[in-house]
């Protein structure tokens, strides 16, 4: 009877998607975006307020159509609701895109009816041959070689071309860029990973460099297939990467270090664990799982990262002095000075992380 019941429910989200298909086809002969954050927020309440008069959990039901809604946007996008009839097919080609993040930039390009180009190590399409018939072409390339692809490629493109990049930093490649083209120039940087099961709603940083109406292009693409586009300079980009990118993933491995050389075996501590230490010991565990060659070059070639470690370092030492000295005021009042800086994050926080302790738990 279960199993009935569950085939029943996938029968119903299957025909909930075909109406969504047919939202979405409204939406784009009607210049409608994709998300509605009212009715989303309606339609959570209800789902919510129903499934409690009907004596089930409330907050893990809000949790299913939230994954429902996820999914819903997702394929809107797949079906280039955003994107207006008229918008011509380019040629996109993507050096690199083989690689993990060129093949995602290749499938969001395909997805939204572009022709794409595949060049990389293996092929026998050259990066230079791809840039003199592309009207877009994008470097996906490691960071150590993105200066030297660019400064090869460059000078192939169309001067009514353009010129794009996907590297997590931003100044070095953009002059890189503008010194080797006379084609447009825009630098991007998408904020997560190629893992990701979706992009909707995850945050790409677009970056001017030369011709707007291109810069327009890229954003309107990105936010077409449901990416959140913040606009930047590459030197305020690069500011914020300190601190988003380098103090967290410095960060994770002075964790990860200090758990290998503390000598407590990890199956033992497992057994022990709390959800906090779980989800610490999760994001380490992705961090280590991939290359070192990655996250490498995003940490030294960050001009503001001396800094960062420095500060991180001197706090390090101060937070030991305080827990050494078991002066219980200064612990209070290193307490006091974070949640002042981090203010209503603070209640945020605790709703936003007992929903994933929710989920953990589930899973494991």
């Amino acid at each position: 009877m279960v199993d009935s019941l569950d085939h029943e429910l996938l029968q119903l989200a299957a025909r909930r998607m075909a109406v969504v298909s047919e939202i979405a086809a409204y939406k784009r002969q009607h210049h409608i975006r994709i998300r509605d954050p009212q009715r989303e927020r309606e339609i959570l309440e209800d789902r919510a307020r129903r499934a409690e008069e009907m004596g089930l959990p409330k907050g893990e039901m809000e949790a299913m159509f939230r994954v429902l809604l996820r999914a819903s946007r997702d394929h809107q996008a797949s079906l280039r609701t955003e994107l207006p009839y008229e918008t011509p097919s380019l040629t996109i080609a993507v050096v690199g895109g083989r690689g993990a993040m060129g093949a995602l930039v290749a499938r969001m390009f395909g997805d939204l009816g572009h022709s794409v180009l595949v060049t990389d190590h293996e092929t026998d399409l050259t990066p230079g041959d791809a840039a003199e018939v592309a009207d877009v072409t994008v470097i996906s390339v490691p960071i150590d070689a993105t200066d030297d692809v660019i400064r090869q490629v460059g000078p192939r493109l169309r001067p009514d071309s353009l010129l794009m990049d996907v590297t997590s930093v931003k100044s070095e490649p953009m002059r890189a860029m503008l010194d080797s083209t006379r084609a447009s120039v825009v630098g991007t940087h998408p904020m997560f990973g190629p893992s990701v099961h979706s992009v909707q709603g995850q945050r790409v940083v677009v970056c001017r460099g030369r011709g707007d109406h291109w810069a327009q292009w890229v954003s309107s693409m990105f936010t077409a297939r449901g990416l959140a586009v913040v606009e930047a300079t590459p030197e305020h980009h690069d500011r914020m990467m300190a601190t988003v990118q380098v103090l967290t993933h410095f960060q994770t491995q002075v964790h990860g270090l200090t758990l290998a050389r503390l000598g407590s075996p990890l199956a033992e501590s497992l057994q022990f664990t709390s959800p906090a230490y779980l989800m610490e010991l999760y994001m380490g565990a992705r961090h280590f799982a991939q290359s070192a060659d990655l996250y490498g070059p995003i940490e030294m070639k960050n001009p503001a990262t001396p800094a960062v470690t420095a500060t991180y370092l001197g706090v390090a030492n101060e937070v030991a002095d305080i827990l050494a000295s078991g002066d219980r005021d200064r612990f209070r009042d290193m307490f006091a000075e974070v949640k002042a800086f981090l203010g209503p994050f603070t209640v945020e926080a605790l709703e936003q992380t007992s929903f994933l302790i929710d989920r953990l738990v589930e899973r494991t």
